[in-house]
């Protein structure tokens, strides 16, 4: 219940937090996260094995050392660097990009990549031209989560994405 709460936290933070015009690191230090920044130190590799997803082939990881999960959707552009941190369960990081993709195919595709890194759905979310989806790896698990919220532009054949993750203990 907590990690769903969560989840929908961040959807919501995520989607507020590209209204303004606030410094990333600002809005994580206001979250309580002990390190952000793009330079933020890596907290080492992560092992997540997980087979890609299909079609996947040319996906980015999202930042260093991000999990399996956390990769950019194939062909989307980000809007600058991964914000990274260090947390209670574990690393992680928000990032912003832009697709020619639908909203539907965008969470179509991370939720393959959730499924195949074992994470569970927790929570979808579909209003107007916005869709979002949220996984963990449950309450037992080591802290693996993802949240992902992508919106069709207005008058535009490209969607704006904003991914988080958290690499779990």
């Amino acid at each position: 219940m907590k990690r769903g709460l969560a989840a929908i936290a961040v959807a919501a933070t995520m989607v507020s937090g590209g209204c303004g015009e606030r410094d990333p690191a600002e809005v994580a230090a206001n979250a309580g996260d002990v390190a952000a920044g793009a330079d933020a130190p890596a907290a080492g590799p992560v092992a997540v094995s997980a087979p890609l997803a299909e079609g996947a082939g040319d996906a980015v990881p999202a930042a260093a050392n991000a999990p399996a999960f956390a990769v950019l959707y194939p062909g989307g552009a980000p809007d600058g660097p991964a914000t990274v941190a260090q947390g209670p369960d574990g690393p992680g990081g928000i990032v912003a990009f832009t697709t020619d993709a639908s909203p539907a195919e965008v969470i179509a595709f991370y939720r393959r990549r959730a499924e195949a890194a074992g994470l569970k759905s927790i929570n979808t979310m579909n209003r107007g031209d916005s869709m979002g989806y949220g996984a963990s790896d449950g309450a037992d698990g080591g802290g693996r989560m993802l949240s992902v919220v992508a919106t069709r532009a207005a008058d535009e054949p490209t969607s704006s994405v904003q991914l988080s993750w958290t690499a779990g203990r």
